[in-house]
């Protein structure tokens, strides 16, 4: 999928807002979360749920922050990567499984969403990689993420929001630490990347 000549990706802007929501609104029930699950406490994530977290993204946007990625095919909103500088999420410091592995300034991709017609064709990994090339060019120097591991999951539907770890291996991340038995941090380190690429 990430070589179709339609498939396209553009970070969200004010000028992306309506695509984001048409992309939310497909997708049903999931769109009660707005993305703020790693941005704002549980209790206000569910006190808000559906319009009051919806318009908690819109200030985001309108702030001027770019909250992450869309993908599109042919003009179609079809995919979502949301990316930042980990300070974005603060609730990730709050998760014993999540927390941070040292002090480096990293940047996080905690979730995505996909349209059902295009999961299952490797949209996710192509998401990774148009987040790690945005990234890259804010100056990012080392991507970092939060994805479970299927196999040691009973239900791991629920939880691939936040990516599963053979699409992150795929765009070359590493794990670098296991505090649970279904879930990972993984890096990707930019600077030894582009030395390596030059």
């Amino acid at each position: 999928m990430s070589e179709s000549p339609t498939l396209t990706f553009k970070p969200v802007t004010t000028a992306e807002w309506d695509d984001l929501q048409a992309l939310f609104e497909e997708l049903g029930s999931l769109k009660g979360c707005w993305c703020m699950w790693w941005r704002q406490t549980r209790a206000e994530t569910q006190r808000q749920f559906g319009e009051g977290n919806r318009q908690a993204m819109q200030r985001i946007i309108e702030s001027g922050e770019v909250p992450g990625i869309l993908a599109y095919d042919g003009g179609r909103p079809v995919g979502w990567c949301s990316i930042g500088p980990r300070e974005s999420f603060p609730v990730l410091d709050r998760s014993p499984v999540a927390r941070r592995v040292d002090d480096r300034p990293v940047w996080s991709i905690v979730c995505f969403m996909v349209a059902k017609a295009y999961r299952g064709q490797g949209m996710m990994t192509a998401l990774i990689r148009a987040a790690v090339d945005y990234a890259r060019a804010q100056g990012a120097q080392i991507v970092e993420a939060y994805p479970i591991l299927p196999e040691e999951s009973n239900d791991p539907r629920w939880l691939v929001f936040s990516g599963v770890r053979s699409a992150f291996e795929r765009a070359g991340f590493v794990e670098v630490a296991r505090r649970s038995k279904m879930r990972c941090i993984m890096r990707l380190e930019l600077d030894r990347l582009c030395s390596h690429e030059g």
